[in-house]
C-alpha cells in the first residue's frame, strides 16, 4: 500500500477526503476535494477533472482504512495515489488546520 506521512505533505499537495458528509461537515482540511467514499464509484469523474494530470493524490479519510481502499482503487486505475498515514486523526494531531465549510475551526468526528 503507497502511503505518505502527514508530515510530509505540503501545502497545495492535492488531497481527496473521502470521509462521509457529516464528518466533512464537522471539519476538513482546506482545499481538499470531498467525494464520500460511499459516493466514489458514482463520483469518479469529478476527480478526474480535479486532479493534477502529472501530481499525486493524496487520499484522507478518518483513521486511514477508507482511504487505503480508495487508493488501491486508484492506483489499478493507473492513478499515481497514496494513503494518507492516519488519515484526519493524525492530521490535527500533527496541528494541521481544520475548518468548517465556513472557514471556523472544525474538529474530526
Amino acid at each position: 500500500m503507497p502511503t505518505v506521512e502527514v508530515t510530509d505533505l505540503k501545502d497545495g499537495d492535492f488531497l481527496l477526503d473521502v470521509r462521509e458528509d457529516e464528518e466533512w461537515d464537522a471539519g476538513h482540511a482546506e482545499g481538499a476535494l470531498h467525494i464520500p467514499m460511499s459516493e466514489f464509484v458514482a463520483r469518479y469523474g469529478e476527480l478526474t477533472e480535479a486532479a493534477p494530470q502529472d501530481g499525486r493524490v493524496n487520499v484522507i479519510c478518518r483513521s486511514g482504512g477508507r482511504s487505503a481502499q480508495v487508493t488501491m482503487y486508484l492506483v489499478q486505475q493507473g492513478i499515481d495515489a497514496v494513503n494518507v498515514d492516519g488519515g484526519m486523526q493524525v492530521w490535527q494531531a500533527a496541528g494541521r488546520p481544520v475548518i468548517t465549510d465556513g472557514g471556523a475551526p472544525g474538529a474530526v468526528v
